[in-house]
């Protein structure tokens, strides 16, 4: 049921208006102009239906006036002094349609149907574009496992709000992916995204990188420069490695977010910060605070909203969607033709610790692309670190392979042979020798698991406590 606001003079027109589309639909009246724009502010409705000849105003100032206040309410106008001119004048101001008195209700409900019709293609329009930015936006956010499903979650909720998000993990972990999710799938996606590491940059120069200067400011300034945080206009300012920003510049930062202005180095004038603050660390700030070396009114100001990354070795679900991910990206770049990894690699993968995270994760998959002879990446193409991991099959101990998260069938698709060996001993670590349970994890019949477990000489007895 739609909402419908009638406004007329008349009050022999508003009750005809009303008891034709008050069957099908919630409909609210009034007398004049005034009256009806109080009602539209106060209230949200689909169509607008009103008189052209008003007592305080015209229907085209109501329909201007109405475009400001609810640009997504359709507007009708009716009128005893129909012309063309008239008609084409309407639609032109934002008018849905044009209706000439005296008019058959038939004709009415049918314009009336077609305006909301409209207006319910238009937010559809409007909510496909909004999925579209999100999925632009998070696209990069690789990963199925629990914990980037909630860091995805944390993304979609605040990326259209002007909120301060201070994103933490370890390094090599995605932080900055995760600042440039938040932009992307925002409404703020057209305007700039503008990042500087607070750690790279010296510290008698971050002041004017971040606030800029006038000419003659300082030794050097031979002519005005824009900072940073005015380059970002009304877009994005990303605050890297937040936690080695020097003390002097964390109160002129924490007084320009708190303002919501600052001054370029020499210069009297304030200007306003418009860019939304994205800052992420590495640091525990909560103990800088303590040792003094971070503001705790800036963390306060910093942490309205957190997200927290997980290291890598804490995904594990989402280790070989990864590892694939950036072997492909890897072979088109050098133009090499890898596709996989033999079951022993795979191994190796599964039992690294990954102190370098997800970036660690990229360069030793470009690395094990340029080394490899063949289709698939082997142990001797990875860096010594992780080739020492392969080993043998552990039993019940060790971190539990992300091959247990997986069906009987996508397991397959990563290999054969030692891969099933892999996988089984995986599944049966995971549910502690329970057949059945790993039967109905793996998606097939507890008969067709025991035939593979003998094909792959493993006895579900070994793994039971």
């Amino acid at each position: 049921m739609a909402r419908i606001l009638v406004i007329d003079d008349k009050a022999s027109m508003r009750a005809m208006v009303e008891r034709v589309l008050g069957e099908a639909h919630a409909v609210d009246t009034a007398a004049d102009a005034t009256d009806g724009l109080a009602k539209l502010a106060n209230a949200d409705y689909d169509l607008l239906v009103s008189d052209v000849r008003l007592p305080d105003l015209d229907g085209f100032a109501v329909l201007a006036r109405a475009r400001e206040m609810a640009p997504d309410t359709e507007v009708v106008l009716m009128t005893a002094y129909a012309t063309v001119e008239a008609a084409v004048e309407a639609v032109k101001a934002g008018a849905y349609d044009y209706v000439a008195k005296p008019f058959e209700p038939d004709d009415l409900l049918l314009t009336v149907s077609r305006a909301l019709e409209r207006r319910s293609l238009r937010a559809r329009a409007r909510a496909a574009e909004r999925a579209l930015r999100h999925r632009d936006g998070l696209d990069e956010m690789l990963g199925e496992g629990a914990a980037m499903q909630k860091v995805r979650f944390l993304i979609e909720r605040v990326c259209d709000l002007d909120v301060t998000v201070l994103v933490t993990g370890e390094s090599g972990t995605g932080k900055e992916v995760v600042a440039r999710a938040i932009h992307q799938a925002g409404a703020r996606r057209e305007r700039p995204f503008v990042a500087v590491n607070c750690g790279a940059i010296p510290e008698n120069l971050i002041e004017s990188e971040l606030f800029g200067h006038t000419k003659g400011a300082f030794t050097g300034a031979d002519q005005a420069r824009t900072g940073l945080i005015e380059e970002a206009g009304e877009g994005t300012l990303f605050l890297d490695e937040i936690g080695d920003l020097p003390l002097e510049l964390q109160v002129k930062l924490n007084r320009a977010l708190q303002e919501r202005c600052f001054r370029r180095v020499g210069e009297g004038r304030e200007r306003p910060v418009r860019a939304r603050i994205v800052a992420a660390t590495h640091r525990d700030l909560r103990q800088a605070v303590d040792a003094g070396t971070f503001r705790e009114d800036l963390f306060f100001r910093l942490n309205v909203y957190p997200i927290a990354l997980p290291p890598l070795r804490a995904r594990g679900e989402d280790l070989f969607l990864l590892a694939r991910h950036f072997l492909g990206l890897a072979a088109a770049r050098f133009g090499r033709p890898v596709t996989g990894f033999t079951p022993e690699a795979l191994a190796a993968l599964a039992r690294y610790e990954w102190p370098g995270n997800v970036r660690e994760l990229q360069h030793t998959m470009e690395r094990a692309v340029i080394l490899a002879d063949g289709p698939q990446v082997g142990v001797d193409d990875l860096p010594d670190a992780v080739n020492s991991a392969a080993g043998g099959l552990p039993r019940a101990e060790g971190p539990l392979p992300p091959l247990a998260k997986m069906t009987y069938k996508d397991a397959l698709d990563w290999g054969r042979d030692r891969t099933l060996k892999l996988y089984l001993d995986a599944l049966l670590r995971r549910f502690e020798g329970n057949v059945s349970h790993a039967a109905k994890q793996a998606g097939i019949e507890r008969e067709s698991l025991h035939r593979l477990l003998r094909k792959a000489d493993l006895d579900a007895a070994h793994y039971r406590a």
